[in-house]
């Protein structure tokens, strides 16, 4: 059997990783490529003539027009962090490659800290990963399900309507030979006319062919200037279904990475994020290497977020 060249890719190993971004220099070496790729600009005045102030690592630029100084994490992801760069490119490391899914608890043991630092670490890395694609439209063809997170309560409402479920819409766009390329998952209120039409303006282009199953609310897409190709699946199973042969196998991972890997997720609360993470992933899976490299930019170039500000955005996320 002829092996599959994306799984079976070589990616970047952990003495490679180790070799390039082992140490405080070589990150924050990188980290200034990522964030000024044409040279130093200053945040404040736009000046690219400045001198470097003190020793190490980490080096304060101070821009000869204004005066202004800056380091290399002030204005990221990492401003303020006591962390050592280093510790902040492992975690992007195991957090881009873990195809399987990566706990905060496991992010702890693997880093050396505590778990409140691995759990903000790694809410602040998937929430960077889950506004990187939040902008990208899918359009082609689409294969589009709905699916919800968590289970029933015991005494509450039974199925959809259960209080303890999270809805969220699954949608992969194909190739021209039917190949998956590009995923979204993306929490909604309901699965309603009016949340699926504001999805399909927000995450379709106009023109997309979108297949569904014959649940009314997906023909809201039309809303978006879509093209609606309902099937009414009834009680058949999902392999006697190849028109979702490619949305139902990302719903089969994705409910594997997150059986596997989280035991205790607050979907209601921080679902968005790794429902985002998940995707980012997968949409970069042809290149893992190049993943990493990737990570690195959006988390340089990530706005600073204190922990309150994390809780908040993923409250406020749903």
């Amino acid at each position: 059997m002829a092996m599959n060249q994306i799984q079976f890719q070589h990616g970047m190993s952990i003495p490679e990783f180790l070799g390039r971004f082992g140490t405080e220099a070589q990150c924050a070496a990188a980290l200034i490529a990522a964030r000024w790729p044409l040279g130093f600009r200053c945040p404040r005045c736009a000046c690219a003539e400045h001198y470097v102030v003190g020793h190490g690592a980490r080096k304060l630029f101070q821009c000869n027009g204004c005066r202004h100084q800056t380091s290399v994490t002030a204005g990221s992801l990492m401003e303020h962090t006591k962390l050592p760069l280093t510790t902040w490119f492992l975690a992007i490391y195991l957090i881009s490659q873990a195809k399987t899914g990566l706990s905060s608890l496991a992010l702890k043991r693997q880093l050396g800290v505590s778990y409140p630092t691995a759990w903000l670490l790694h809410q602040k890395i998937n929430r960077v990963m889950a506004e990187r694609d939040s902008t990208h439209r899918l359009h082609g063809a689409v294969q589009l399900d709905d699916a919800y997170l968590g289970g029933e309560r015991v005494g509450g409402k039974a199925g959809r309507g259960s209080e303890n479920k999270v809805p969220f819409v699954v949608a992969v766009s194909l190739n021209e030979h039917g190949h998956p390329m590009h995923l979204k998952l993306n929490l909604v209120s309901g699965f309603t006319l009016q949340a699926i039409g504001k999805w399909a303006k927000t995450n379709l282009a106009p023109g997309t062919v979108v297949r569904s199953d014959g649940l009314g609310c997906f023909a809201a897409v039309a809303d978006a200037k879509c093209v609606h190709v309902p099937m009414v699946v009834g009680a058949l199973k999902p392999r006697e279904l190849p028109e979702f042969k490619w949305v139902n196998t990302v719903l089969g991972n994705l409910k594997t990475t997150l059986a596997g890997a989280f035991h205790s997720l607050k979907y209601r609360k921080y679902a968005g994020q790794y429902l985002g993470a998940f995707a980012y992933r997968f949409n970069r899976r042809f290149d893992l290497r190049d993943l990493i490299a990737r990570l690195v930019v959006d988390v340089a170039r990530g706005k600073p977020a204190r922990e309150a500000v994390v809780r908040a955005h993923a409250e406020a996320a749903f």
